[in-house]
Protein backbone atom coordinates (compact mmCIF):
# COMPACT_ATOMS: atom_id res chain seq x y z
CA UNK A 1 0.00 0.00 0.00
CA UNK A 2 1.47 3.40 -1.01
CA UNK A 3 1.98 6.22 1.47
CA UNK A 4 -0.30 9.30 1.48
CA UNK A 5 -0.24 12.92 2.73
CA UNK A 6 -2.11 14.61 5.57
CA UNK A 7 -4.79 17.13 4.65
CA UNK A 8 -3.43 20.32 6.20
CA UNK A 9 0.33 20.15 6.78
CA UNK A 10 0.89 17.69 3.91
CA UNK A 11 2.92 15.33 6.08
CA UNK A 12 3.87 12.01 4.52
CA UNK A 13 1.68 9.30 6.07
CA UNK A 14 3.50 6.03 5.61
CA UNK A 15 1.64 2.86 4.87
CA UNK A 16 1.54 0.10 7.45
CA UNK A 17 4.94 -1.59 7.58
CA UNK A 18 6.57 0.86 5.17
CA UNK A 19 10.26 1.50 5.91
CA UNK A 20 9.99 -0.84 8.90
CA UNK A 21 13.01 -0.68 11.21
CA UNK A 22 14.49 2.29 9.32
CA UNK A 23 14.82 5.88 10.52
CA UNK A 24 14.80 7.73 7.25
CA UNK A 25 14.27 10.99 5.43
CA UNK A 26 10.48 10.82 5.51
CA UNK A 27 10.41 11.01 9.32
CA UNK A 28 12.98 13.80 9.38
CA UNK A 29 11.01 15.84 6.85
CA UNK A 30 7.77 15.30 8.78
CA UNK A 31 9.45 16.60 11.94
CA UNK A 32 10.69 19.67 10.06
CA UNK A 33 7.17 20.35 8.82
CA UNK A 34 5.79 20.02 12.36
CA UNK A 35 8.49 22.45 13.53
CA UNK A 36 7.42 24.88 10.82
CA UNK A 37 3.79 24.67 11.88
CA UNK A 38 4.61 25.24 15.56
CA UNK A 39 7.35 27.85 15.44
CA UNK A 40 8.31 28.57 11.86
CA UNK A 41 8.77 32.15 10.59
CA UNK A 42 9.06 33.30 7.01
CA UNK A 43 8.92 36.53 5.06
CA UNK A 44 6.81 36.52 1.92
CA UNK A 45 7.46 39.31 -0.56
CA UNK A 46 4.51 40.69 -2.50
CA UNK A 47 4.57 43.61 -4.93
CA UNK A 48 2.02 44.24 -7.66
CA UNK A 49 0.35 40.85 -8.23
CA UNK A 50 -1.64 38.25 -6.28
CA UNK A 51 0.51 35.48 -4.81
CA UNK A 52 -0.11 32.01 -3.43
CA UNK A 53 1.61 30.32 -0.49
CA UNK A 54 2.76 26.77 -1.25
CA UNK A 55 1.80 23.56 0.56
CA UNK A 56 3.90 20.89 -1.15
CA UNK A 57 3.21 17.25 -0.33
CA UNK A 58 5.83 15.76 1.98
CA UNK A 59 8.10 18.83 1.89
CA UNK A 60 8.90 21.96 3.83
CA UNK A 61 6.89 24.84 2.26
CA UNK A 62 6.45 28.54 3.00
CA UNK A 63 2.71 28.25 3.71
CA UNK A 64 3.30 25.78 6.55
CA UNK A 65 5.03 28.34 8.80
CA UNK A 66 3.33 29.50 12.00
CA UNK A 67 4.27 33.16 11.41
CA UNK A 68 4.29 34.81 8.00
CA UNK A 69 5.41 38.39 7.47
CA UNK A 70 4.24 39.98 4.25
CA UNK A 71 6.80 42.41 2.84
CA UNK A 72 7.42 44.55 -0.20
CA UNK A 73 6.12 47.78 -1.71
CA UNK A 74 2.66 47.13 -3.11
CA UNK A 75 1.21 49.19 -5.92
CA UNK A 76 -2.27 47.66 -6.03
CA UNK A 77 -4.66 45.70 -3.82
CA UNK A 78 -3.21 42.22 -3.24
CA UNK A 79 -4.64 38.76 -2.46
CA UNK A 80 -2.41 36.21 -0.73
CA UNK A 81 -3.97 32.77 -1.02
CA UNK A 82 -3.68 29.31 0.47
CA UNK A 83 -5.29 26.10 -0.90
CA UNK A 84 -8.97 25.62 -0.09
CA UNK A 85 -8.53 22.39 1.85
CA UNK A 86 -6.02 23.68 4.41
CA UNK A 87 -7.10 23.81 8.07
CA UNK A 88 -4.50 25.75 10.00
CA UNK A 89 -3.83 28.76 12.26
CA UNK A 90 -1.54 31.56 11.04
CA UNK A 91 -0.02 34.67 12.58
CA UNK A 92 0.22 37.12 9.69
CA UNK A 93 2.05 40.44 9.89
CA UNK A 94 1.42 43.08 7.25
CA UNK A 95 4.88 44.59 6.81
CA UNK A 96 4.22 45.98 3.35
CA UNK A 97 4.52 49.61 2.33
CA UNK A 98 2.05 51.36 0.07
CA UNK A 99 -1.54 52.48 0.70
CA UNK A 100 -3.31 49.40 -0.67
CA UNK A 101 -5.30 46.56 0.87
CA UNK A 102 -3.96 43.07 1.51
CA UNK A 103 -6.32 40.09 1.81
CA UNK A 104 -5.25 36.72 3.21
CA UNK A 105 -7.72 34.11 1.93
CA UNK A 106 -8.34 30.66 0.56
CA UNK A 107 -8.22 30.21 -3.19
CA UNK A 108 -12.01 30.08 -3.61
CA UNK A 109 -13.32 31.41 -0.30
CA UNK A 110 -13.24 34.62 1.68
CA UNK A 111 -10.49 35.97 3.91
CA UNK A 112 -9.20 38.67 6.22
CA UNK A 113 -8.39 42.09 4.79
CA UNK A 114 -5.91 44.68 6.04
CA UNK A 115 -7.01 48.23 5.13
CA UNK A 116 -4.86 50.65 3.18
CA UNK A 117 -3.18 51.98 6.34
CA UNK A 118 -3.50 48.88 8.51
CA UNK A 119 -0.01 47.49 9.13
CA UNK A 120 -0.92 45.32 12.11
CA UNK A 121 -0.33 41.69 12.99
CA UNK A 122 -3.37 39.39 13.11
CA UNK A 123 -3.98 35.82 14.22
CA UNK A 124 -6.19 34.09 11.63
CA UNK A 125 -7.27 30.56 10.86
CA UNK A 126 -8.47 28.64 7.85
CA UNK A 127 -11.40 26.28 8.36
CA UNK A 128 -10.78 24.59 5.03
CA UNK A 129 -13.18 26.95 3.23
CA UNK A 130 -12.49 30.52 4.38
CA UNK A 131 -9.85 32.40 6.37
CA UNK A 132 -11.30 33.92 9.55
CA UNK A 133 -9.94 36.62 11.88
CA UNK A 134 -9.62 35.41 15.49
CA UNK A 135 -9.67 39.08 16.63
CA UNK A 136 -6.42 38.48 18.55
CA UNK A 137 -4.41 41.42 17.23
CA UNK A 138 -1.08 43.01 18.02
CA UNK A 139 -2.10 45.56 20.69
CA UNK A 140 1.06 47.59 20.14
CA UNK A 141 -0.02 48.45 16.61
CA UNK A 142 -3.80 48.08 16.83
CA UNK A 143 -5.09 51.66 17.10
CA UNK A 144 -8.59 50.57 18.22
CA UNK A 145 -8.32 47.43 20.40
CA UNK A 146 -11.64 46.43 21.93
CA UNK A 147 -12.53 44.43 25.02
CA UNK A 148 -15.52 42.14 25.29
CA UNK A 149 -15.79 42.71 29.05
CA UNK A 150 -14.63 44.89 31.93
CA UNK A 151 -10.87 45.39 32.33
CA UNK A 152 -9.73 43.98 35.68
CA UNK A 153 -6.17 45.12 36.46
CA UNK A 154 -5.91 42.57 39.30
CA UNK A 155 -4.31 45.12 41.64
CA UNK A 156 -1.83 46.41 39.08
CA UNK A 157 -1.43 49.96 37.80
CA UNK A 158 -2.24 51.21 34.31
CA UNK A 159 0.71 53.11 32.84
CA UNK A 160 -0.22 56.05 30.60
CA UNK A 161 2.46 57.85 28.59
CA UNK A 162 3.10 61.54 29.20
CA UNK A 163 0.44 63.49 27.33
CA UNK A 164 -1.80 60.43 26.96
CA UNK A 165 -5.55 60.66 27.44
CA UNK A 166 -8.72 58.75 28.15
CA UNK A 167 -11.08 59.21 25.19
CA UNK A 168 -14.75 58.68 24.39
CA UNK A 169 -16.04 56.45 21.59
CA UNK A 170 -15.57 59.32 19.12
CA UNK A 171 -11.89 59.72 20.09
CA UNK A 172 -12.53 62.96 22.00
CA UNK A 173 -10.49 63.39 25.16
CA UNK A 174 -12.10 63.00 28.58
CA UNK A 175 -8.96 63.49 30.66
CA UNK A 176 -5.40 64.23 29.59
CA UNK A 177 -2.43 63.18 31.72
CA UNK A 178 0.75 65.26 31.94
CA UNK A 179 3.79 63.99 33.81
CA UNK A 180 5.85 65.91 36.37
CA UNK A 181 9.41 64.68 36.81
CA UNK A 182 10.04 63.04 40.22
CA UNK A 183 6.38 63.47 41.17
CA UNK A 184 5.38 62.35 44.68
CA UNK A 185 1.87 63.84 44.88
CA UNK A 186 -1.29 62.95 43.00
CA UNK A 187 -5.09 63.08 43.00
CA UNK A 188 -7.19 60.36 44.62
CA UNK A 189 -10.87 59.86 43.81
CA UNK A 190 -13.08 58.07 46.35
CA UNK A 191 -16.64 57.00 45.61
CA UNK A 192 -19.35 57.09 48.25
CA UNK A 193 -22.38 55.24 49.56
CA UNK A 194 -25.92 56.62 49.60
CA UNK A 195 -26.19 59.96 51.38
CA UNK A 196 -22.53 60.89 50.98
CA UNK A 197 -20.66 62.74 48.27
CA UNK A 198 -17.63 61.35 46.40
CA UNK A 199 -14.27 62.91 47.24
CA UNK A 200 -11.45 64.29 45.11
CA UNK A 201 -8.35 64.60 47.30
CA UNK A 202 -4.76 65.76 46.98
CA UNK A 203 -2.64 62.86 48.25
CA UNK A 204 1.01 61.90 48.18
CA UNK A 205 4.32 62.22 49.97
CA UNK A 206 4.00 65.80 51.23
CA UNK A 207 2.24 66.53 54.53
CA UNK A 208 0.37 69.65 53.34
CA UNK A 209 -0.91 69.83 49.78
CA UNK A 210 -2.82 72.32 47.68
CA UNK A 211 -5.41 71.16 45.19
CA UNK A 212 -4.99 73.34 42.12
CA UNK A 213 -7.73 73.84 39.52
CA UNK A 214 -6.54 76.06 36.67
CA UNK A 215 -8.93 77.35 34.01
CA UNK A 216 -7.49 78.15 30.59
CA UNK A 217 -6.89 81.77 29.69
CA UNK A 218 -9.62 83.91 31.24
CA UNK A 219 -11.92 80.93 31.71
CA UNK A 220 -13.47 80.36 35.09
CA UNK A 221 -14.01 77.58 37.60
CA UNK A 222 -17.78 77.12 37.88
CA UNK A 223 -19.41 75.41 40.85
CA UNK A 224 -23.00 74.30 41.17
CA UNK A 225 -25.44 75.31 43.88
CA UNK A 226 -23.31 73.93 46.70
CA UNK A 227 -21.26 75.83 49.29
CA UNK A 228 -17.57 76.74 49.21
CA UNK A 229 -15.87 76.03 52.52
CA UNK A 230 -12.39 76.82 53.89
CA UNK A 231 -11.64 79.32 51.11
CA UNK A 232 -9.11 82.18 51.30
CA UNK A 233 -8.91 85.11 48.92
CA UNK A 234 -5.91 86.11 46.84
CA UNK A 235 -4.28 89.30 48.12
CA UNK A 236 -1.61 91.54 46.60
CA UNK A 237 0.62 93.51 48.98
CA UNK A 238 2.33 96.51 47.38
CA UNK A 239 5.09 98.21 49.37
CA UNK A 240 4.34 101.56 47.75
CA UNK A 241 2.18 104.57 48.52
CA UNK A 242 -1.10 105.09 46.70
CA UNK A 243 -1.09 107.83 44.06
CA UNK A 244 -2.40 108.52 40.55
CA UNK A 245 -4.39 105.74 38.87
CA UNK A 246 -4.15 102.30 40.49
CA UNK A 247 -5.16 99.33 38.33
CA UNK A 248 -7.09 96.71 40.26
CA UNK A 249 -6.73 93.41 38.36
CA UNK A 250 -9.60 91.21 39.50
CA UNK A 251 -8.25 88.08 37.77
CA UNK A 252 -5.20 87.97 40.02
CA UNK A 253 -6.49 89.39 43.30
CA UNK A 254 -9.52 90.06 45.49
CA UNK A 255 -7.71 92.39 47.88
CA UNK A 256 -5.03 95.02 47.12
CA UNK A 257 -3.06 96.50 50.03
CA UNK A 258 -0.66 99.46 49.70
CA UNK A 259 1.49 99.49 52.84
CA UNK A 260 3.41 102.73 52.34
CA UNK A 261 1.81 106.12 53.04
CA UNK A 262 -0.33 107.47 50.22
CA UNK A 263 1.09 110.46 48.36
CA UNK A 264 -1.98 111.92 46.65
CA UNK A 265 -5.65 111.38 46.01
CA UNK A 266 -6.09 108.46 43.65
CA UNK A 267 -8.29 106.78 41.07
CA UNK A 268 -9.04 103.04 41.24
CA UNK A 269 -9.46 101.44 37.80
CA UNK A 270 -11.05 97.99 37.78
CA UNK A 271 -10.13 95.64 34.92
CA UNK A 272 -9.60 91.95 34.27
CA UNK A 273 -5.85 92.33 33.95
CA UNK A 274 -3.39 94.00 31.61
CA UNK A 275 -4.71 91.95 28.66
CA UNK A 276 -8.41 91.53 29.47
CA UNK A 277 -11.17 93.99 30.26
CA UNK A 278 -13.56 93.48 33.13
CA UNK A 279 -16.37 93.63 30.58
CA UNK A 280 -14.89 90.62 28.73
CA UNK A 281 -14.66 88.35 31.76
CA UNK A 282 -18.00 89.12 33.43
CA UNK A 283 -21.39 88.06 32.15
CA UNK A 284 -24.53 90.13 32.55
CA UNK A 285 -26.15 89.31 35.88
CA UNK A 286 -22.83 88.65 37.66
CA UNK A 287 -21.23 90.67 40.43
CA UNK A 288 -17.93 90.77 42.27
CA UNK A 289 -16.80 92.30 45.56
CA UNK A 290 -13.24 93.37 46.29
CA UNK A 291 -11.32 95.49 48.76
CA UNK A 292 -8.66 98.19 48.39
CA UNK A 293 -6.52 99.08 51.45
CA UNK A 294 -4.52 102.30 51.49
CA UNK A 295 -2.23 103.53 54.25
CA UNK A 296 -2.30 107.18 55.32
CA UNK A 297 0.30 109.07 57.29
CA UNK A 298 -0.18 112.46 58.90
CA UNK A 299 -1.51 113.87 55.64
CA UNK A 300 -4.41 111.68 54.48
CA UNK A 301 -5.54 111.08 50.91
CA UNK A 302 -8.53 109.28 49.54
CA UNK A 303 -10.16 107.59 46.55
CA UNK A 304 -11.75 110.45 44.66
CA UNK A 305 -12.58 108.63 41.38
CA UNK A 306 -13.53 105.16 40.16
CA UNK A 307 -13.21 103.83 36.62
CA UNK A 308 -13.99 100.46 35.04
CA UNK A 309 -11.93 99.53 31.98
CA UNK A 310 -10.84 103.18 31.92
CA UNK A 311 -14.38 104.60 31.80
CA UNK A 312 -15.66 106.74 34.67
CA UNK A 313 -18.19 105.21 37.07
CA UNK A 314 -20.03 107.00 39.91
CA UNK A 315 -20.57 104.52 42.75
CA UNK A 316 -23.44 104.58 45.21
CA UNK A 317 -21.62 105.18 48.51
CA UNK A 318 -22.59 103.74 51.87
CA UNK A 319 -24.27 106.43 53.94
CA UNK A 320 -25.46 108.32 50.88
CA UNK A 321 -22.44 110.49 50.07
CA UNK A 322 -18.97 109.96 48.64
CA UNK A 323 -15.96 110.48 50.93
CA UNK A 324 -14.31 113.89 50.83
CA UNK A 325 -11.08 112.90 52.50
CA UNK A 326 -9.03 110.16 54.04
CA UNK A 327 -8.20 109.41 57.67
CA UNK A 328 -4.82 110.42 59.06
CA UNK A 329 -2.53 107.78 60.56
CA UNK A 330 -4.95 105.03 59.56
CA UNK A 331 -5.57 102.29 57.09
CA UNK A 332 -8.60 103.20 55.00
CA UNK A 333 -10.41 100.21 53.54
CA UNK A 334 -12.54 100.72 50.43
CA UNK A 335 -14.91 97.93 49.46
CA UNK A 336 -16.56 97.81 46.06
CA UNK A 337 -19.38 95.64 44.76
CA UNK A 338 -19.55 95.82 40.97
CA UNK A 339 -22.63 94.53 39.15
CA UNK A 340 -22.82 93.94 35.41
CA UNK A 341 -26.30 94.80 34.10
CA UNK A 342 -25.45 94.87 30.39
CA UNK A 343 -22.60 95.34 27.95
CA UNK A 344 -20.12 97.71 29.66
CA UNK A 345 -22.88 98.70 32.12
CA UNK A 346 -21.61 98.55 35.71
CA UNK A 347 -23.49 99.99 38.68
CA UNK A 348 -21.16 99.99 41.69
CA UNK A 349 -21.66 100.11 45.47
CA UNK A 350 -18.78 101.42 47.60
CA UNK A 351 -17.86 102.06 51.22
CA UNK A 352 -14.94 103.64 53.10
CA UNK A 353 -13.97 102.37 56.55
CA UNK A 354 -11.23 103.60 58.89
CA UNK A 355 -8.95 101.23 60.80
CA UNK A 356 -6.51 102.74 63.26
Amino acid sequence: MANSTSASLKLTVQATGENSGTWGQITNTNLLIVEQAIGGYDTFNITNANRALTFSNGAVSNGKNAVIKLTGTITTNINVTIPDSIEKTFIVSNGTTGAYTVTFKTSSGTGVTWGTTDKTTKMVFSDGTNVVDTAFTDLSSDITPQLSGALDTNGNDIIIDNGGALEDDSNNEYIKFVKTGSAVNEISVTNAATGNGPTVSATGGDSNLDLNINPKGIGRVTLGAGKIQQLTEKMTIAATGTTGTVNFDVITQAVLYHTANSAANFTVNFRGDGSNTLNSIMDTGESLTCAFLTTNGGTPYYNNAVTIDGSSVTPEWQGGSAPTGGNASSIDVYTYTIIKTGDAAFPALAAQSQFA
